[in-house]
């Protein structure tokens, strides 16, 4: 009777404990928590880090970023232009080291077939699902005549920071009745309408400070973003200092000579007294390193979860994309950083992930009162994101100073919330 009672206590005691364990997740006792890292703390690095850790709070998120302040490039022609200080510019990193593990160090390696990334300091993480957000390396050797070494004499100021500034004391030193030359790119670059914004706000800057000075644009295209209203409002506020001379016009820069600041084309020579050289652009260094760029030097993206078409497990957010006609922004940085973190959310889960649509907006500036944007919706077609016909456009040509004043006006309050959103 003993030996029975004793039996079937034991019986019991064993059919609880295997309840127990039914009852409990299955992650908690028989799956590690996903590890993410993400490579990069920009705007779609940082963004897609913390939305990542908002969505699946288990899993083990890993921002990767050498620096300890982020300079921010839109708004930075301010910056240039004298109109802004570079410390309204900058952001730290310490709201964003309370919610996920801040590691500040270079990504040097990735080891796609371990799924392992090295760094700086030699140590090595290992990951299930790698995010890289590295946006741009500049092409050394896209303009003959320009390298590491020039740009410390034609600022190419398009990773803002010390070049921003350098820029700004050149146009400073300047005596009036100088030249400012401005070569832009072909595209794709970061920030299509850029370099007009730059041209702009820099004519302001002469206008308002040097008024016998004058400024030419040499363009490797024959058409940019937002064309018409920019020379529109060219020709009412700069009409004697900004000149745009075109690809078939003889824009295109074949080499440029940084000990006389001179620009060469197929049409003549241009000798600057401050020359600013933005130079063709590809994804950053480590994007190339991981096996995820093409010949392009871009990456080509699945564009419903950004991950590579090049490595499994790898994702791709931000400037470093082919996005189709996304234009490469600070707004599609971020927009993407969250279709991503979604994504990885569901696949971490074994779930499908939902189509997404995403939005992009873009303030330029052509003086301090003066706004303009484009803006656009893109969703997924034939693995190409593509503008949804209809669904954006750009500031009217005929708008009145007021509708101009306001644009500006969110342009500024767009950059607060932005950087509040990331970094705040």
């Amino acid at each position: 009777m003993t030996k029975t009672r004793s039996t079937r206590r034991a019986f019991l005691r064993s059919g609880a404990a295997a309840a127990t364990a039914t009852l409990l997740p299955m992650p908690a006792i028989a799956q590690a928590a996903p590890r993410v890292l993400v490579i990069g703390g920009g705007f779609a690095g940082a963004t897609c880090a913390r939305a990542l850790k908002l969505l699946v709070p288990r899993t083990h998120v890993t921002l990767v970023e050498p620096n300890s302040i982020f300079t921010a490039c839109p708004f930075s022609n301010d910056v240039i232009a004298g109109l802004r200080d570079i410390k309204v510019q900058q952001f730290t990193y310490d709201k964003i080291r309370r919610e996920v593990t801040f590691i500040r160090q270079a990504a040097t390696k990735v080891d796609p077939q371990k799924r392992t990334v090295d760094l700086g300091d030699g140590a090595s993480h290992g990951y299930d699902r790698l995010i890289l957000a590295p946006g741009i390396d500049l092409r050394w050797d896209g303009v003959p005549g320009y390298d590491e070494a020039a740009a410390k004499k034609m600022p190419h100021a398009w990773k803002a920071g010390e070049q921003t500034q350098l820029l700004r004391r050149q146009l400073e030193a300047m005596k009036d009745g100088g030249l400012v030359v401005i070569s832009a790119p072909a595209n794709p670059y970061r920030c299509p309408p850029g370099p007009y914004e730059r041209a702009s706000l820099i004519a302001h800057y002469l206008k308002t400070k040097k008024p016998k000075s004058k400024l030419i644009i040499l363009d490797a295209k024959d058409a940019f973003s937002k064309q018409r209203l920019f020379q529109n409002a060219w020709k009412e506020l700069y009409p004697d200092i900004i000149e745009w001379v075109s690809l078939s016009k003889g824009g295109k820069v074949a080499s440029v000579d940084p000990a006389t600041n001179t620009f060469v084309t197929d049409f003549g020579k241009h000798t600057a007294n401050v020359g600013n050289v933005i130079p063709p652009q590809k994804a950053g260094r480590i994007a190339e390193l991981a096996g995820v760029t093409d010949r392009t030097g871009w990456c080509p993206i699945d564009p419903s979860t950004f991950e590579s078409k090049q490595q499994p497990g790898i994702h791709v957010i931000g400037d470093a994309t082919i996005a189709g006609g996304m234009p490469k922004s600070a707004f599609t940085a971020n927009a993407q950083a969250k279709v991503c973190a979604a994504a990885v959310a569901k696949l971490l889960a074994g779930e499908v992930p939902v189509q997404p649509k995403l939005i992009n907006t873009c303030y330029s500036l052509v003086a301090p009162d003066y706004g303009i944007n484009v803006a656009g919706v893109y969703r997924p077609v034939n693995g190409v994101l593509t503008e949804v016909e209809g669904s954006g456009g750009v500031s009217p040509i005929d708008a009145p100073r007021e509708i101009r004043k306001l644009e500006a006006a969110y342009a500024e309050s767009w950059f607060r919330t932005i950087t509040a959103e990331v970094f705040g």
